[in-house]
């Protein structure tokens, strides 16, 4: 068919007004085309594909081509108005409300369509708005999460678009310096501003209008350093990323942008080399990798995940838990047994006590890797983990392995050993009989409630951003 993959409602359009310039009726076209005019009415509603040799015989009659008649434009204002109020007709958003679509007639205005178009506009807002909840989040986070295991947590793409970047930078070895990285968005036409009035909503904003990227004067606690801030900022446009449509769309990109920063800030081809050599000297260690490359040790740890299994052969997970045990950041794909909802949600669940993890808390040095083995239900493993704090509170980073590849990393000496059989209740989530006896019914602990469990998200294109601010920083600051 000609029309293949083009939209039969801005084809009948097509049709009927190069029909009306010519003042033919349907009858009289259809007479001229060997059709009966029901036929050609059909074809013009959008109701049925014309065939080929059909096609060129209606532009045969009206003088045009078929390459004018399969445009993917609306021939005017007025058919573009109600091709849109067709298709919002034809949503699922309207149409599992139940109401009968609104049939468009000649004498209906453009402005009383506008009106409609302005309603379903709203409607498709609201029901975005409606999904980005923490349910809807968690389900995306959960899909993301399993895919990427899928491909070992490695984007071949970025890896290349990264050092691309570097090298059209001039930068070759050693850490990323802030000003290699003013000079790749130089590149791509950016000035690097860093401003104190962020909107408290935002790490970075971009004015690509003007073309600055606003960023915070100082780094922020816990691990989101300006250069990959900058980064991020900046992969958004060399990725190509539109306004997300949902929230596994705005996960995909934060993924990416926080990929692509962490493949500049610890480039591919020197990574490897670096922990293929720690590798080989048995001496792999999650704090040498984040020194070589003046990163902090989340990063380290997380860009780990993206080489070790897809160039190292070695399987591996890490984990960011806060003080109250709640999993913040998470990658396995060792076969770690992790704590999960019944959804397969693992971000918020709380790691077994036994876990180092969450043990590491507990130890009077703080300022040293700590190193474990745990004997769980589904095998050993060896882990290190590095406590730090933040505006949120403390947190630990653990990077670990199965038990036969602990054999590569410094610190599988240690004799410190524990036994987790979480999930079983019995392993750290139940108080033992003696305590239970002695406290159940005695108890009456006051619990403490976040707020941000009952506020909802802020509107705009950008989960968890408020536009009204970022518009209004902007506004300010253009004229500068």
């Amino acid at each position: 068919m000609a029309t293949s993959g083009i939209h039969l409602a801005t084809l009948g359009h097509r049709i009927r007004h190069r029909r009306l310039e010519k003042g033919f009726t349907l009858d009289e076209l259809g007479a001229l085309v060997g059709v009966a005019g029901s036929q050609l009415s059909l074809i013009e509603n959008g109701k049925r594909e014309p065939k080929l040799s059909l096609l060129q015989a209606i532009a045969q009659a009206t003088g045009t081509e078929v390459t004018d008649l399969i445009s993917a434009e609306p021939p005017n204002r007025r058919a573009a108005l109600e091709i849109e109020l067709e298709r919002a007709q034809e949503s699922p958003v309207f149409r599992q409300l139940g109401i009968a679509p609104v049939r468009v007639t000649k004498g209906m205005s453009d402005e009383t369509i506008e009106s409609m178009l302005g309603l379903h506009r709203e409607l498709q807002r609201r029901e975005r708005e409606a999904i980005a909840t923490p349910e809807e989040a968690r389900r995306a986070n959960t899909e993301l999460r399993l895919r990427m295991r899928e491909q070992h947590n490695y984007l071949g793409d970025i890896e290349k678009l990264a050092e691309k970047q570097l090298r059209s930078a001039g930068h070759v070895q050693g850490a990323l310096t802030h000003r290699t990285v003013s000079i790749m968005a130089e590149k791509l036409g950016f000035e690097l501003i860093y401003v104190n009035d962020l909107p408290h909503s935002t790490r970075s904003v971009t004015d690509v209008e003007n073309g600055r990227i606003y960023l915070p004067p100082a780094s922020i606690p816990g691990g989101h350093g300006l250069r990959s801030m900058a980064l991020q900022a900046m992969a958004h446009r060399l990725l190509g990323h539109t306004p997300p449509t949902d929230y596994a769309d705005f996960l995909q990109q934060r993924l990416e942008i926080n990929y692509f920063a962490a493949s500049c800030l610890m480039p591919e081809t020197a990574s490897v080399a670096f922990l293929q050599q720690a590798k080989k000297d048995r001496n792999l260690a999650v704090e040498d990798f984040r020194d070589a490359f003046g990163v902090t040790h989340e990063a380290a740890g997380m860009r780990m995940t993206n080489l070790l299994t897809q160039h190292l052969g070695m399987s591996l997970h890490f984990l960011r838990v806060d003080a109250t045990g709640a999993i913040t950041r998470v990658y396995e794909n060792d076969g770690l047994p992790l704590p999960m909802d019944v959804t397969g949600a693992v971000e918020g669940q709380r790691v077994c006590r036994r876990f180092q993890a969450r043990a590491a808390f507990t130890q009077q040095n703080r300022t040293n890797e700590h190193h474990q083995y745990t004997d769980t239900p589904s095998g050993t493993f060896w882990c290190s983990t590095q406590t730090g704090a933040s505006t949120d509170g403390e947190f630990s980073i653990t990077v670990g392995v199965p038990f036969d590849d602990a054999r590569w990393w410094r610190g599988r000496e240690t004799a410190d050993r524990a036994v987790s059989t979480c999930p079983d209740e019995a392993c750290c989530r139940r108080p033992s009989t003696d305590l239970t006896e002695r406290w159940y019914g005695k108890a009456w602990p006051s619990a403490r409630v976040h707020t941000h469990m009952f506020s909802p998200l802020p509107r705009g294109a950008f989960p968890g951003v408020d536009d009204n601010e970022v518009y209004n920083f902007l506004s300010r600051h253009a004229d500068e």
